[in-house]
């Protein structure tokens, strides 16, 4: 056998032997160590309990320890930089959230870029938001409120829990597009905030569901309508904004999962497919309606181009209501 033959047949084979070695580290995965999801927010939380759900099941497909680990901070900074820190081998995944798409519209200093520096693997699910009123106001309907904050511009009050979170942000949307001109104010969480709605002390919120959902039952809070595109199986009579009469606006919270980039495609293919297959699941979907969560599988393109449009739809909105992150 000649030198140029020998050649090419040991490259042949150690390509072939490379190959396999990584197929085996992939069927392997995740087997030397635990897996770890960095959740930005606090725990108790809908993302937070989001994360858990989904880590139980994959602890128990996986047959490995899922961590959560919650490094809250920054808008969610904290967390992708620890993230970003870690080793590319798809042991540590990040629960991107709404904020990691919104901070590059509000800070140019970032250590790090959501779309370089992150592959996505799969949106989780969306929260989401109700559009909530003391229930003895006499706004009946979102037109009704329209008419009203156009006839007194600046002095409705909406509440919501925190700068440029979900709620936040849906207020600010539904302003610009709306036409109108109200007063946001920023509470430490969903809870003091519902609490001056019903006491009469603000006009209006922006709220997640499982929040609100006990008062609305009660008869303390009317429910004027979702933010959603279409109707949430989670109050499946409740009209959208949409169709209260805001053409186009749609406005959630949400979180999903990604990984560094640099991590094997192997294994990245492989988190996918077990994220989609977990969420799948009738026994997970079950409990993350109950938290107000709509469970959303999606391909790795579908996760990218999702990052994307909200990039794009929320810039203008952080510029022109000078939004600023807690």
């Amino acid at each position: 056998m000649n030198t140029s033959r020998r050649y090419h047949l040991m490259a042949a084979v150690a390509a072939l032997l490379a190959g396999s070695g990584l197929r085996a580290q992939t069927d392997a995965f995740p087997a030397k160590q635990p897996v770890r999801i960095l959740v930005p927010f606090p725990p108790g939380g809908p993302i937070d309990q989001t994360a858990r759900i989904m880590s139980q099941k994959l602890s128990e497909l996986w047959k490995q320890s899922v961590m959560i680990e919650n490094r809250t901070g920054a808008s969610g900074i904290i967390a992708a930089e620890t993230a970003l820190r870690a080793p590319a081998d798809g042991y540590t995944l990040l629960f991107s959230v709404i904020h990691h798409t919104v901070l590059p519209s509000i800070k140019t200093n970032l250590t790090y870029d959501i779309e370089r520096d992150f592959i996505p693997l799969s949106l989780a699910a969306v929260y989401p938001i109700i559009l909530v009123v003391n229930a003895a106001s006499p706004i009946k309907s979102v037109p009704d409120l329209v008419a009203r904050a156009k006839a007194a511009p600046g002095t409705m009050t909406y509440g919501h829990s925190g700068q440029g979170g979900g709620a936040h942000l849906a207020g600010e949307l539904f302003e610009m597009d709306a036409g109108i001109n109200l007063t946001d104010v920023p509470y430490k969480g969903n809870g003091p905030a519902i609490l001056d709605v019903m006491g009469g002390r603000l006009d209006m919120m922006f709220s997640d569901i499982p929040s609100a959902l006990q008062h609305i039952q009660s008869g303390r809070l009317r429910a004027l309508a979702i933010s959603t595109k279409e109707r949430s199986t989670l109050l499946p009579k409740l009209p959208t904004v949409i169709e209260s009469g805001v053409p186009g606006y749609v406005a959630q919270t949400w979180g999903g999962l990604s990984v560094r980039t640099g991590t094997p495609r192997e294994i990245v293919v492989k988190l996918n497919a077990d994220i989609v297959s977990v969420l799948k699941d009738p026994d997970v979907s079950e409990r993350l309606l109950k938290i107000g969560a709509e469970p959303v599988p999606q391909t790795q393109a579908q996760y990218g181009e999702f990052i994307r449009s909200e990039m794009a739809k929320w810039a203008p909105v952080v510029k022109k209501a000078n939004v600023r992150m807690d």
